[in-house]
C-alpha cells in the first residue's frame, strides 16, 4: 500500500476519534453508538498498519488497487450505517405513533371524567 493512502487513512481515523469523543462528551450520541465507531476506527487503524492485509484482500477480490478496495469498504460502511439508522427512524416513529395514541386515550378519558 503506498505510504500517503497509509498516513490518509491514520489521520482520517485520527479525525474520526476526536470528532466522536467530541460528540459522546457532549452527550450527543449514546455510548453503543459510539463503540461501534470506534469498532470501525479500530480496524481501519489495524488494516493502514499492516498494509499486507489490504493487498491480500484487494487480490483475493480482485481489485487492481488497494486503494480502490479502501473506498469500496468505506461506502460499505457507510451503506450499513445507512440501514441501521433507518432501522432506528422507523422505529422511533412507531413509538411515537402510539405515544400519540396513548396521549390522545388519555386525553379523551380525561374530558369525559369531568
Amino acid at each position: 500500500m503506498q505510504l500517503k493512502l497509509t498516513l490518509t487513512l491514520i489521520i482520517f481515523s485520527l479525525v474520526l476519534i476526536f470528532f466522536i469523543s467530541l460528540l459522546l462528551n457532549k452527550g450527543r450520541i449514546p455510548v453503543k453508538y459510539a463503540l461501534i465507531w470506534y469498532l470501525s476506527i479500530l480496524v481501519i487503524l489495524i488494516l493502514s498498519f499492516f498494509p499486507g492485509v489490504f493487498a491480500f484482500f484487494a487480490k483475493l477480490f480482485g481489485f487492481q488497487l488497494v486503494s480502490n478496495m479502501v473506498i469500496m469498504l468505506l461506502i460499505g460502511i457507510l451503506f450499513i450505517l445507512v440501514i441501521v439508522l433507518n432501522i432506528m427512524v422507523a422505529g422511533q416513529k412507531k413509538k411515537t405513533t402510539l405515544l400519540i395514541q396513548e396521549i390522545s386515550i388519555l386525553e379523551y378519558e380525561r374530558r369525559n371524567d369531568k
